[in-house]
């Protein structure tokens, strides 16, 4: 049976990554700061993810209950607690960003690659649209999702051909069963819609088996960011 290790999964896009797997069959192993409980198929381990400790322990947990990891979902990510202006923002808050949603990425992979060489294994970082556009008083945020994007095609070089790494950026994604997104939103998208945790987990499913495809970033947003948008 395969097992999947997926950052980031108590709650949003990496729960329902979690929720895709076990229903497909997967063993899996999720790891968050925030409580969650283990089951049958699913292992737990609390911890933040910018601490090469949470990694390590990870890998070991995983090979201890499961014996083989076959893929790695980085999707553990905040953003910045508040919008601040550039000069207001401070050095604490840019590396706290920047260590979970860049480094956790980076030691995720560092501490799983062995694994994944054994079974030729797979990848998928989670970016954002950030990481190609952005808003006002999100610098933190653009910088390290754009760092991820550049880490997954340096990855996919180092450790090619025996682990692919691919990237999905999301956009909107509908994360709370009491909807934030208003029609004004959805109208926005020449898909008709704001996403959902699924559409973000079938495409890191169908990254996962894609045998020639690797160092790719895909954007996930509903056609949002192909759309001119005029105010009048």
């Amino acid at each position: 049976m395969k097992t999947i290790l997926i950052t980031g999964g108590a709650q949003g896009i990496g729960r329902g990554c979690v929720e895709y797997f076990l229903s497909k069959g997967w063993n899996v192993t999720t790891v968050d700061i925030q409580p969650m409980a283990s089951g049958d198929q699913l292992e737990f381990v609390q911890g933040d993810t910018s601490l090469e400790a949470t990694a390590r322990q990870a890998v070991a947990k995983t090979i201890e209950r499961f014996g083989r990891i076959d893929a790695l979902i980085n999707n553990a990510g905040v953003g910045t607690l508040g919008k601040f202006k550039v000069e207001e923002l401070s050095l604490d808050e840019w590396n706290r960003v920047l260590g979970i949603n860049l480094t956790g990425t980076f030691l995720m992979a560092k501490h799983v690659a062995p694994e994944l060489r054994k079974t030729n294994g797979s990848i998928v970082n989670i970016a954002s649209t950030r990481a190609q556009m952005s808003e006002p008083d999100s610098e933190a945020y653009a910088a390290s999702k754009g760092g991820v994007v550049a880490l997954t095609h340096a990855l996919a070089v180092s450790l090619g051909p025996d682990v692919r790494v691919n990237c999905i950026s999301p956009g909107w994604i509908e994360t709370r069963n009491d909807a934030v997104h208003s029609e004004a939103d959805r109208l926005q998208h020449p898909a008709g819609r704001v996403g959902v945790p699924q559409d973000v987990a079938e495409l890191a499913d169908y990254l996962i088996s894609a045998g020639f495809v690797t160092g790719q970033n895909f954007t996930v947003d509903g056609g949002m960011t192909k759309k001119m948008i005029y105010v009048e």
